[in-house]
């Protein structure tokens, strides 16, 4: 099971990521801009949600469309939260202890993509070229 600290060891090796801590918990950002961060389980969240976030590692990313949100809920039911807040902002949150290493991974860099501006993404790239 993937901690927080293995998503940090991900995070920093994105171009101008940064983490900050909040009142929620930890969070990443890339130029001001967040992708990804450590769910708490806040009185607007759903109760049904807010049990779990409060019983394990929950954590949230940025997703391109609310369809990419709702396929990896539907792929993997018992990981992928269904909400988390009302917002409409496309997210999706995990339970970590659900996820593998790669697939963390994935999710962090693909949603730190979604975020950095081009000439990072550019920088990313020409690193893994």
């Amino acid at each position: 099971m993937p901690t927080l600290d293995d998503l940090r060891r991900t995070a920093i090796g994105l171009p101008g990521s940064e983490e900050r801590a909040t009142t929620g918990g930890a969070a990443w950002f890339v130029r001001g801009k967040l992708y990804a961060w450590e769910c708490h389980p806040w009185p607007s969240i759903p109760a049904d949600m807010r049990e779990i976030i409060a019983a394990e590692l929950v954590v949230g990313v940025k997703v391109a469309e609310p369809l990419d949100a709702l396929a990896l809920v539907e792929m993997g039911p018992d990981i992928f939260l269904r909400t988390t807040t009302t917002w409409g902002e496309p997210k999706v949150a995990f339970r970590m202890a659900g996820i593998d290493d790669d697939h963390l991974a994935e999710l962090v860099s693909e949603a730190w993509r979604l975020q950095a501006p081009k000439y990072l993404r550019r920088e990313l790239d020409d690193v893994g070229a």
